[in-house]
């Protein structure tokens, strides 16, 4: 079932695509496995934590908009020994929660590697089409570009099948930098885990909440700042892009939509004796 909210006078809900297998080494870079072992209690004989792959929809002056789009259901080989398995499961998802996929009038992604996008597209026999036929994908130009040019570390995960349909579809549009989508929803650079990563904030009523992406891969990440993945291209980027967003989240109170915690994904951080703890709100 999908976890229904509201934002002021915003509706949101988180919904799931499934779960994916991630090396726990990757997923925590240099911080030394005793530090992060007890916060992956589940790490099977390959080493791979199992990390969420949440995505949000925001209901907003009449347009039903969905952030990040998960692996999505095509069977898109993953990167080195990532499992996906258990992915794939979005369309039936909304489904289930009375959206269809002609329904959704906007779709965003944080970046374009594939567990955040591979949903954009589905198969149309063996051909890949858009998977919300009537969206416009609304997308950062320099993440378009750094996708359709990949280098070595990133071509394993910027697969053209999940996003140049689009363009020939078109039904992409590219934007520079920071953009109100719809009232309420605001599209915010924060760059680290790639050169044009974003993060999306929800303001209504006085309340905030942020969809922070790869901003961190897991919560323990948000309370300590130098706690950086292996898969962020930008790490030092990354960290002052960190100080920034923490630093908003604390000031408003904001509720985070975290894309890769367990299902919902959904907390706050609160300090208390100046150290930093997140509280997840439960499903």
């Amino acid at each position: 079932m999908g976890h229904w909210l509201r934002v002021g006078n915003i509706e949101l809900l988180v919904v799931s695509d499934g779960v994916i297998w991630q090396d726990a080494g990757a997923t925590f870079g240099l911080v030394p496995r005793i530090m992060w072992e007890r916060y992956a209690p589940e790490i099977d004989e390959k080493y791979r934590l199992p990390v969420g792959v949440n995505t949000l929809v925001v209901r907003s002056s009449g347009k039903t908009v969905l952030i990040d789009s998960g692996c999505g259901s095509k069977g898109t080989h993953a990167p080195g020994a990532m499992g996906i398995e258990d992915t794939g499961h979005l369309i039936a998802d909304l489904a289930a929660e009375g959206i269809r996929a002609e329904d959704v009038d906007v779709v965003l992604n944080t970046h374009l590697h594939f567990d955040h996008c591979g949903g954009n597209t589905a198969l149309d026999g063996a051909r890949p089409v858009p998977a919300f036929p009537r969206a416009k994908y609304i997308l950062q130009k320099g993440e378009w570009d750094a996708a359709s040019r990949p280098n070595e570390r990133t071509r394993g995960t910027y697969l053209a099948e999940n996003f140049e349909p689009l363009d020939d579809a078109k039904q992409v549009e590219l934007v520079h930098g920071d953009a109100e989508i719809v009232p309420g929803l605001r599209m915010t650079m924060a760059p680290g885990h790639t050169g044009d990563h974003v993060v999306f904030e929800v303001e209504s009523g006085g309340e905030v909440a942020i969809c922070i992406g790869e901003l961190a891969q897991q919560p323990v990440q948000l309370e300590r700042v130098y706690s950086v993945s292996a898969l962020d291209i930008l790490p030092m980027i990354s960290i002052e892009t960190k100080k920034r967003f923490i630093e908003k989240a604390l000031d408003r109170r904001a509720l985070l939509v975290s894309v890769h915690a367990p299902y919902p994904g959904l907390g706050r951080l609160r300090t208390e004796d100046s150290r930093r703890t997140w509280e997840a709100v439960e499903a």
